[in-house]
């Protein structure tokens, strides 16, 4: 069964119209960008807010919104604007040991917007579950990538994974508070 997303529920309009489509794409994206800056610095891969804002993007826009609107991002780094972590961007910067995670980031957004468009949104249970593992859909791919420039998995595990571990639960706490009210104020 499909539930409305957040974005749906308060502007209903939005899933037909392609401007306004585009609209939230380009605000997601800018979302995004903004949060790759408030960050901790650490070397290969820096902690940022980028994580929570991918998987909320995903909750509230639905699984379509959401892919296209981190393609949209993607395409913004490729393109050289200052949207990653530092106000980098550019191919260079995308291909380095970063750029699986920024990979990870369009599947996970869908991935959580599918769930959120089964309600996964609407309890705390589940949407700290489906938080969790979006975040494993970033770690993953960031992982792999990264063991390429690290020398290997169980290094790129000890510096790209599980220093963030523990910001992942508190994000995915954030989120499973945070759209269950949404949802219940809304009511």
């Amino acid at each position: 069964m499909s539930h409305p997303t957040l974005v749906r529920h308060f502007w209903s309009d939005a899933a037909q119209s392609l401007p306004r489509q585009a609209l939230l794409a380009v605000v997601g994206s800018a979302l995004v960008a903004l949060s790759a800056q408030v960050q901790v610095p650490m070397v290969p891969v820096p902690m940022t807010m980028q994580t929570l804002a991918v998987l909320a993007i995903g909750a509230a826009f639905g699984a379509r919104l959401a892919a296209a609107t981190l393609l949209l991002y993607v395409a913004e780094a490729a393109l050289g604007l200052p949207v990653m972590a530092g106000f980098g961007g550019g191919l260079a910067k995308l291909m380095g040991p970063t750029g699986g995670y920024v990979l990870g980031f369009v599947l996970a957004a869908f991935v959580v917007g599918k769930l959120a468009e089964r309600g996964w949104d609407r309890n705390g249970f589940t949407m700290f579950a489906a938080m969790l593992g979006g975040a494993a859909l970033i770690h993953v791919p960031g992982m792999i990538w990264l063991s390429g420039f690290v020398g290997g998995l169980g290094e790129a595990f000890s510096l790209g994974v599980l220093p963030f571990l523990w910001g992942d639960v508190v994000k995915a706490a954030i989120a499973a508070l945070a759209f269950p009210a949404v949802w219940n104020l809304s009511r």
